[in-house]
């Protein structure tokens, strides 16, 4: 069986703070994907999970105060790789030297660096803005030797890149089973060695050696949360890279981040969403 259900929640009012905790608490009731927009939340669940309880038990303990319209539907199963390919995941070539593309692709640019993903509805194929400016950043990085911590990896693309930019160890780790078990098919078809994937969220990370680059494209609640956690697992002189969240968010980035030593170095903007260097003292 390989249908879905579509969940649409509109919100009234509607913020960026709200779509990220109603899309926690769904992520709960077994919701894997998410798209919000200015209005509210589009989630996917596997028709098998569906379950009007779970979904009501997930509202009520939403601690907005707000309107909430849903609107549920079935999508049929299909050929979800099929799906992708015709539209949505077309190959991409970030900065000119890197490619990202699906193992069902046949005709893909070449690149310097070539990527093979097959996203199985997760999200971070490199199209995202914040995906994006995160490749370019580490294009510019010479990974050669490195730890590296890729915190919220998803689909493993950005661990990849750092595997096969000469990293001597990488360690990508993510809290979605789903997208955990994506990302150990997706180190497979890489042939990346020097990958090593964690299922679990910053509790993991007293675990890991110490990063000399900490990469960490989730969102700016979950980074304001744990960037102490993520601080104390970078060696000191350490790079980090965050993004995963908008322009205006990096003085409330800052505000947390100083205090602990991170000074930044450089910032990237693409479609509003930003990418951020700092470099911990």
């Amino acid at each position: 069986m390989n249908d879905y259900r579509e969940l649409r929640l509109d919100l009234t009012p509607c913020c960026e703070d709200a779509t990220d905790v109603m899309a926690a608490l769904l992520a709960d009731a077994g919701y894997e994907s998410f798209v919000a927009d200015a209005e509210g939340l589009t989630a996917y669940v596997k028709s098998e999970l569906y379950d009007e309880e779970a979904l009501g038990n997930a509202l009520a303990l939403f601690p907005f105060e707000a309107e909430i319209s849903r609107r549920v539907t079935t999508i049929e199963g299909q050929d979800w790789n099929s799906e992708w390919e015709k539209n949505y995941f077309k190959p991409i070539v970030v900065g000119e030297r890197c490619v990202i593309h699906s193992s069902f692709h046949s005709d893909v640019p070449s690149a310097e660096y070539d990527i093979v993903i097959d996203p199985k509805m997760a999200f971070g194929t490199g199209h995202h803005a914040t995906t994006s400016q995160v490749i370019a950043a580490l294009l510019e990085i010479d990974e050669r030797g490195l730890t590296v911590t890729d915190m919220g990896t998803g689909t493993g693309i950005l661990a990849i890149l750092c595997g096969m930019r000469g990293a001597a160890e990488v360690n990508g780790v993510e809290i979605d089973p789903a997208a955990y078990e994506n990302a150990v098919e997706n180190i497979a078809l890489n042939r990346s060695q020097n990958v090593r994937l964690h299922c679990g969220d910053a509790s993991v990370l007293p675990s890991l050696p110490k990063a000399d680059l900490f990469i960490a494209n989730i969102n700016r609640n979950i980074i304001t949360g744990d960037i102490d956690r993520y601080v104390a697992a970078m060696k000191p002189g350490a790079t980090m890279i965050l993004s995963g969240f908008y322009e205006h968010d990096i003085p409330v980035i800052m505000e947390v981040a100083a205090p602990l030593g991170l000074s930044e170095t450089a910032h990237t903007v693409l479609n509003d969403w930003c990418c951020l260097r700092l470099k911990l003292n």
